[in-house]
């Protein structure tokens, strides 16, 4: 998958964090034997400022990422906002643990929800990825919808597809 141009990097993601000082993955780090390259779904709820949940996929060497301030939708229907942040490194897919206030990013994150993916449609130029979860928690066909929001801020729209 193409990198938009506004998408924020995983270099974002290195720069962000003193990795000396938090248990934060890089991408130096292995990822857990559990985990299949390629086909990465993760979803963590992140304990910072405020809880929200990060939504992880695998398109290429990178886990690309959109943090999702309610609980993911388990029914067809329900929408859910998604915010873009930057790509994470693969082995970021199994990061459980603290990071320390003071750091960007600082709270609890923990595994909500874990398994693989499977594109059906990714269409970068209009902003549609439709693909199949086969997580613990959830499972089915979901879309990541680009719309624009306030001020022309890039977001999308996370919902499981209906059938």
């Amino acid at each position: 998958m193409p990198k938009e141009e506004n998408r924020m990097s995983k270099d974002d993601y290195q720069n962000k964090r003193d990795l000396t000082a938090t248990d934060d993955p890089d991408e130096t780090k292995s990822i857990a034997e559990d985990i299949t390259p390629g086909n990465i779904y993760v979803i963590q709820e992140h304990d910072s400022k405020k809880l929200h949940y990060d939504l992880r996929l695998q398109f290429g060497g990178v886990l690309r990422s959109w943090a999702v301030p309610k609980e993911p939708p388990t029914e067809a229907g329900v929408k859910r906002l998604a915010i873009p942040t930057e790509d994470h490194p693969l082995a970021y897919a199994t990061f459980e643990g603290e990071i320390p206030e003071g750091h960007y990013g600082a709270g609890t994150v923990k595994i909500w929800d874990k398994g693989t993916f499977e594109p059906l449609e990714v269409d970068e130029e209009h902003g549609k990825i439709i693909f199949r979860i086969e997580g613990e928690r959830l499972s089915g066909v979901y879309c990541l919808i680009k719309t624009r929001g306030r001020g022309g801020k890039e977001q999308w729209l996370f919902f499981r597809k209906k059938g």
